[in-house]
């Protein structure tokens, strides 16, 4: 949590941002260094707890050689210059359906200096940014976005451009970035650290782990946004829109009308929106990306659901969202591991390590996910009366039609 004064400083970056679109920010890296600002990004880099980077030093070694020290050393290197970031680790994660996703992994000092840039540039740029980008922002959930998506489709904007970027975080033009953050910041201190993190990762794109990354991901992909925001204006009928677009970071649908009528919009909403992304340096990945008609049965993916059209009891057309089938996949395979103790809530350890189906309403909607809570419920009933090992079978029923 920031500090009373550093949330003040965020408050006035944004007020002053949002009121004037075209100022440009100076004199920021002095709060940047600030001893309060250092230590509120070193506490949000504790509470994240990850991994070291490539020297190898963890929050365990900081803190009993105190972290008071450890913050004034790197504050002397940032203010006399010779702040240098050290190489990312990577690490490769692999993909379902093939292929890796790289990570990497900043030191843990170079993780507080990006978070320390993050805590002063993010109000900043929170002022430019469009209301259909939900990722990673403050205030802004994966909930709200397929809400946003849902309601949508109430309105009948039933033919969705479904656009798959081809590693984003990996086609980032580093000069590219650096002249849309100049353009509201005027700091050339700011500007030079910046250019050092971006350096430290390769000659393109942005580190998969990095605190600052996410509102740079956010910044680069603005002027897509804003396309969007523009053809979602120019073409609405009074109080209804005919487009409506969510993005969550590199995850971006775009929903049209069902009226043939807009099929030139459809079109033209479908070519600029991959002509900005190739002015970006970002290219589309043909096989993946389509563009889906949910009125003739059709279905897409987006954020973890997948979404249709069904016809509701009433007759009412109303779009039915549900998790793909191996997300439900994995939910089960960890339902059987925990229920194959005996118990809901394994005795001893940490309450961090025992799984909760509960806990999915942090991701899931609870609709998406009450088969979970309902075979939760009934097993928690059951252990109170059945023995232990005399429950497996009745499990195992439960878990069967679940599936």
């Amino acid at each position: 949590m920031a500090s009373l004064s550093v949330q003040d400083l965020q408050r006035r970056l944004y007020a002053k941002a949002k009121s004037d679109p075209a100022w440009r920010f100076w004199g920021l890296y002095v709060h940047v260094y600030k001893p309060e600002t250092l230590r509120a990004a070193y506490a949000v880099a504790k509470a994240n707890n990850g991994a070291p980077g490539i020297d190898g030093v963890t929050f365990e070694v900081i803190e009993a050689a105190d972290a008071e020290a450890f913050l004034a050393q790197l504050r002397d290197e940032l203010i006399s210059g010779s702040y240098r970031p050290l190489p990312t680790r990577k690490h490769a994660i692999p993909k379902r359906g093939g292929g890796v996703r790289t990570l990497q992994i900043p030191a843990i000092r170079d993780r507080v200096v990006q978070g320390a840039l993050k805590l002063i540039l993010e109000p900043i740029f929170e002022a430019d940014f469009q209301p259909g980008s939900y990722g990673y922002r403050p205030k802004r959930t994966a909930h709200q976005t397929v809400a946003r998506v849902a309601e949508a489709i109430v309105l009948r904007k039933t033919r969705v451009i479904d656009l798959d970027l081809a590693a984003y975080f990996d086609n980032v033009q580093h000069h590219v970035l650096l002249k849309m953050v100049a353009k509201r910041v005027s700091d050339p201190a700011v500007l030079r650290v910046l250019k050092l993190i971006l350096r430290a990762t390769g000659r393109r794109g942005l580190p998969q782990g990095g605190p600052l990354s996410p509102v740079l991901s956010n910044i680069y992909l603005t002027p897509v946004d804003c396309m969007l925001e523009k053809a979602r204006d120019t073409t609405r009928h009074g109080p209804f829109w005919y487009v409506t677009y969510a993005r969550w970071a590199d995850d971006l649908v775009i929903l049209v009308h069902a009226d043939r009528r807009q099929d030139w919009l459809l079109k033209a909403v479908y070519r600029r929106a991959r002509e900005e992304l190739a002015k970006l340096g970002i290219p589309v990945n043909e096989e993946k990306s389509r563009v889906v008609d949910l009125e003739r049965g059709e279905t897409f993916t987006f954020l973890g659901f997948e979404f249709r059209q069904v016809c509701s009891l009433h007759g009412a057309w109303r779009p039915q969202y549900t998790p793909v089938r191996h997300k439900r996949t994995e939910l089960l395979q960890k339902l059987r591991e925990v229920f194959r103790r005996h118990r809901s809530h394994p005795a001893g350890g940490h309450p961090r390590d025992q799984f909760d189906p509960r806990g999915l309403a942090q991701l899931f909607p609870d609709r998406a996910c009450w088969p979970a809570l309902q075979l939760h419920s009934s097993l928690g009933r059951e252990e109170n009366t059945t023995p232990l090992g005399a429950g497996g079978t009745a499990v195992r029923i439960r878990l069967e039609k679940v599936e």
